[in-house]
């Protein structure tokens, strides 16, 4: 399990520090996403910083175990607001999946820091 959590973390990690700063820094397909959504601009920021926090959270977790747990279950009640808000907003299929393999890949992580 040691080399799965390795793996998540290096691989999400960097992911989520990448959609969380675009959040942060408003770029213009982003702000599309968040009028999509209907979402204020403060909660779309504080989305990107609780995004971005938790793959840096993933990335240190590697050093800090409980570290990487606790953000591994931060980012797993992050995706499942993200999966219910495209299904809120009638996206396609492809979007909720899409949503959906990123909250398996999150939960994985947090299992896998949970066992190693």
């Amino acid at each position: 399990m040691d080399v799965l959590r390795i793996i998540l973390a290096v691989a999400l990690g960097p992911i989520f520090v990448f959609t969380g700063g675009i959040k942060i820094y408003g770029l213009p397909r982003s702000l599309q996403y968040r009028d999509h959504f209907g979402m204020s601009p403060s909660r779309w920021q504080a989305i990107g910083v609780l995004e971005a926090a938790g793959g840096l959270g993933l990335l240190g977790g590697l050093a800090v175990r409980p570290l990487g747990i606790a953000a591994g279950a931060g980012l797993c009640a992050l995706m499942s607001g993200a999966v219910l808000t495209h299904l809120r907003a009638r996206d396609p299929i492809a979007a909720v999946a899409s949503a959906s393999g990123v909250l398996l890949l999150a939960s994985a992580s947090l299992v896998s820091g949970i066992a190693a």
